[in-house]
């Protein structure tokens, strides 16, 4: 089933307002802002949205449900490692797709008071269950405090524009990387590469300079 014009012009109206707050921040951007970037009356956008508010908490919804989702799912995990590796992997996926969102909430007053408007029981609520499943049950101050550099490490590179150059998977791999040493949790091993690819007896012998 394909979007309706009055849902394509929701959806086209979050993505611009969202490219907008990033520009000029949530004070900056008026609803005028937006409608002349859609080529639209601000009527129209009223059709949809009543306040800038209302289009605050719609375009901070979609990151909010994932994270509650998430959650969700990893806790729903019974054995402990199989909760950590989902709930890594998970928010990794999740910065990487909400880069835009994730540089805001950490840079604009407007969006995180949005996404604490959003989320049931608050961010704080979520940061809790989130480092409840990273540092497993009665941690050690270690374990708590790698649990917090962990997610605050990946939000914060997730969403810096020093790394706004990277791909998308690049930087998937490295945030990975760097959130499984920090929790103590073993690489995945990566595919055997194909046979062309292997190094054969008749390749020469690989030398290192001496110490």
């Amino acid at each position: 089933m394909t979007a309706g014009p009055a849902e394509d012009t929701r959806t086209r109206l979050l993505q611009t307002a969202l490219r907008l707050f990033t520009e000029h921040g949530v004070e900056g951007t008026s609803l005028q802002m937006i409608a002349d970037a859609l080529g639209i009356t601000k009527a129209a956008v009223y059709y949809h949205f009543k306040t800038k508010a209302e289009i605050t908490e719609a375009v901070a919804e979609p990151g909010v449900r994932d994270l509650d989702e998430l959650v969700l799912r990893a806790a729903a995990q019974k054995r402990r490692g199989a909760q950590v590796d989902l709930l890594l992997e998970g928010f990794v996926d999740l910065v990487i797709r909400h880069r835009a969102l994730v540089a805001l909430f950490s840079s604009d007053p407007g969006i995180a008071r949005a996404i604490e408007k959003s989320a049931h029981g608050g961010m704080e609520g979520f940061g809790q269950a989130l480092l409840g499943i990273l540092s497993g049950p009665d941690p050690t101050p270690t374990a708590r405090v790698n649990a917090m550099v962990t997610l605050t490490g990946i939000a914060m590179a997730g969403g810096s524009p020093d790394l706004a150059r990277l791909g998308d998977e690049e930087l998937r791999t490295e945030l990975l990387d760097v959130g499984r040493r920090l929790l103590g949790r073993p690489r995945r091993r990566l595919p055997t590469p194909p046979a062309d690819r292997l190094i054969t007896r008749d390749a020469p012998p690989i030398t290192r300079d001496a110490p």
